[in-house]
């Protein structure tokens, strides 16, 4: 590899600063299953990893945030390893009354979107292993049986995977608009 031309290997770790330093760790650590891997209480900072093996943190929670209706943060994705996984995942947040904001196919991946405790906006997801060009977006029953989801998206993809879709319907029902094209 020459000086000219580096590259990222992956992403290392995402940190967000909080209001509510404790209820956000207890978020990510019951609800979400990242694994505390260190803490600094004085410096008001948390490390959290899903691999804390393979990465110390993946995830930094700081406190110190004092601002309410600035939204700095699009959004933070974390990847499952089966589509199974994120059933487990709904149920879990639905069980805890978390605030979905949509269920979705992404052609390429299957995923829901959600809020912490601070209106930080979440991603769990799976990777269909499908290539879908993107923007894909059509809503997902996660009380179907696994393979049912995924006959649904395959047959999806065979349509519509060379040029994208919007389901505006599945926005729509999420009180979610797509934006205007001009």
């Amino acid at each position: 590899m020459s000086v000219e031309s580096p590259s990222v290997a992956r992403l290392g770790h995402v940190g967000v600063f909080c209001k509510d330093l404790e209820k956000q760790k207890a978020f990510y650590k019951d609800i979400v299953g990242l694994q505390l891997t260190d803490e600094d209480p004085q410096m008001g900072m948390v490390f959290m990893s899903a691999q804390p093996e393979e990465e110390h943190h993946e995830f930094l929670l700081c406190g110190g945030r004092n601002v309410d209706d600035v939204l700095v943060l699009q959004q933070v994705s974390f990847r499952c390893n089966s589509l199974e996984d994120v059933i487990g995942y709904w149920k879990r947040l639905k069980a805890n009354n978390v605030k979905f904001d949509m269920v979705v196919s992404h052609g390429n991946a299957v995923g829901m979107y959600f809020r912490d405790p601070e209106e930080n906006r979440l991603e769990i997801y799976w990777a269909t292993g499908l290539k879908a060009r993107q923007p894909y977006l059509e809503g997902v029953n996660l009380d179907e049986d696994p393979d049912e989801i995924m006959r649904k998206i395959r047959e999806s993809v065979a349509i519509h995977g060379e040029t994208g879709t919007v389901d505006v319907s599945a926005l729509e029902a999420q009180d979610i608009h797509a934006p205007s094209k001009n």
